[in-house]
């Protein structure tokens, strides 16, 4: 199984969404969304996922953004799925920090179980909480599954249900600066050999938040990919004229271009998703879609090319 990681930004949640709508993901990827404030589209999302019968894990104590400590707004704008705990494909998720035990305690009196939850324990320094909420010892039953990093300590302590979950986004400080290609993960072929249920990350985006975003210099395309060793691997597609700010419509036309050549020069027709075939539509129609929506593109085709590889539907 596959955890995708997202802020609950507009642009993550639509992805979502037109995934799910479309019956481009399987059901091997379980999204985890961290809210960053109530919006239509978390929502939306939720209900589409909920009507395909979808699994998703929903954060009810946020770390970032403007809902951290509002359990019941969470709560409330997740409608009735959290609600109706047996029938929802949505389940709860709780991130281990200062505000976990609280979380976890509010959310066993509104019943949800801690056999049904997700939970991402991202440092030792919270293991001794995690082992208070959560220990089959003395009747607190373990999480569902347990998002946690390659950390040997840690793998002492939480030996069941445990997901293998880092970051694998090699995020530069200006797109400019990002190499033609690199390594992605390993993780999909390596993580049952090293006692995981599954794998995580943070796709294209990267772990960290940014509240607002700017006018880039550059623009950057950054596309996942298979190798013949089924080693994933990214592109990074950039921009040529990179100087100021101007023109961003025909930074992107740069970028799209040396993707197109990419797909048709290497005969990669395996890589293809809906997410990628837009993207190549709009180097052949000579249209501009806005940043947003360049990343939600990205996004979908990174979702549906993992859950293709994990239902064995990867072509050579």
């Amino acid at each position: 199984m596959y955890f995708p990681y997202f802020r609950g930004r507009q642009y993550e949640l639509l992805a979502l969404k037109e995934l799910a709508s479309q019956d481009l993901i399987s059901k091997s990827v379980i999204p985890v969304v961290e809210p960053i404030k109530v919006i239509p589209a978390l929502k939306n999302s939720l209900l589409m996922f909920q009507r395909k019968n979808l699994p998703l894990a929903l954060i009810l104590n946020p770390a970032v953004g403007d809902l951290v400590d509002e359990y019941e707004t969470i709560w409330d704008a997740s409608s009735t799925l959290l609600h109706n705990l047996r029938k929802s494909s949505v389940f709860s998720a709780i991130i281990m920090n200062e505000s976990s035990e609280d979380a976890m305690d509010w959310a066993r009196e509104k019943g949800v179980k801690s056999s049904e939850t997700l939970v991402i324990l991202n440092s030792e320094k919270y293991l001794e909480n995690y082992e208070s909420l959560f220990n089959d010892s003395i009747n607190l039953a373990l999480p569902k599954y347990t998002l946690c990093p390659y950390d040997r300590y840690i793998r002492r302590k939480v030996k069941k249900n445990t997901v293998l979950f880092e970051d694998k986004f090699n995020k530069q400080d200006r797109n400019a600066d990002y190499p033609e290609e690199e390594e992605f993960s390993r993780d999909h072929i390596d993580y049952k050999e090293d006692g995981y249920i599954g794998f995580g990350d943070y796709s294209i985006i990267g772990k960290e938040y940014v509240e607002s975003g700017f006018a880039p210099y550059a623009v950057a395309i950054h596309i996942v990919y298979f190798a013949e060793d089924d080693s994933l691997r990214i592109k990074h597609f950039v921009s040529d004229t990179n100087s100021d700010i101007s023109n961003v419509a025909g930074k992107f036309y740069e970028a799209v271009e040396k993707l197109y050549k990419w797909y048709t020069g290497e005969h990669q027709e395996r890589q293809l998703t809906t997410g990628l075939q837009v993207l190549l539509d709009h180097y052949k129609n000579k249209t501009y879609p806005g940043l947003p929506t360049l990343k939600k593109l990205s996004i979908m085709h990174h979702l549906e090319l993992m859950g293709r590889y994990l239902d064995g539907r990867l072509g050579k």
